[in-house]
């Protein structure tokens, strides 16, 4: 049995209702939905005075998870909390984490499927690393997303039958981790606005983006014996 997943990305908050019911029978379709981050309208610095209407949207959609992208972040912890306020879903974001330490968002998930267990990390774009001047005005520091994907991924491989990366950091990295490391089968990509008509197959690592703005879903079949048995990109009006 195939598992089935729904893949988008780069939304920049173009996600409305009349969007969601084109996603909703596409939805049904599948077996999980992982949204690739950037869903959000407010900038990287904004700060939106009201909750996020694109939260519920995903919510609706019944989202199974989401790695934050830039715009989902911010270096004011009160502004950050703000920008996911509504989220029901698991937002993941493995190199992410406060200055002393700790880390505010989950980092990887395990999911079950008939198919068997399946793990999920996420990683997003560093926004101020500890090598940056503005690091003492951040209540956050970024690490490498490779590196950590790598350590996560690898640590997980064991325990799972198939190991997805959710990643906001541009199709160049996302081949430069398939690249560093056999752990991951699918690789969901978002943030360099990708349209990828056909998976990026680099060893046995698939690479997945579906572009922008809320042109194109991706609908994902994968199994532990073939690898991807179907993908397409579907159109949204």
């Amino acid at each position: 049995m195939a598992i089935r997943i729904l893949q988008t990305n780069d939304f920049h908050g173009t996600l409305t209702e009349s969007k969601a019911a084109q996603l909703k029978p596409l939805r049904e379709g599948v077996d999980f939905y992982f949204d690739c981050g950037d869903c959000i309208k407010a900038g990287n610095l904004a700060v939106p005075l009201r909750p996020e209407p694109v939260w519920p949207i995903l919510d609706s959609l019944r989202c199974t998870a989401s790695v934050l992208g830039n715009r989902e972040t911010h270096v004011i912890e009160k502004a950050f909390q703000m920008k996911i306020a509504g989220a029901a879903h698991p937002l993941l974001c493995a190199n992410l984490h406060y200055k002393h330490g700790a880390f505010p968002l989950a980092r990887s998930l395990v999911l079950d499927h008939p198919e068997g267990r399946i793990g999920v990390v996420g990683v997003m774009v560093p926004m101020v690393t500890s090598k940056m001047a503005t690091r003492s005005a951040s209540a956050y520091l970024w690490g490498a997303p490779i590196a950590t994907a790598i350590e996560l991924g690898e640590g997980l491989r064991g325990q799972v039958d198939c190991l997805i990366a959710l990643t906001h950091i541009g199709y160049g990295q996302d081949k430069k981790l398939a690249e560093a490391t056999s752990a991951f089968d699918l690789i969901l990509g978002a943030h360099s606005h990708t349209v990828l008509e056909t998976p990026t197959i680099i060893g046995t690592t698939a690479i997945c983006q579906a572009g922008s703005h809320g042109r194109f879903a991706g609908v994902i079949e994968w199994s532990r014996s073939k690898g991807i048995e179907n993908y397409r990109l579907e159109p949204l009006s």
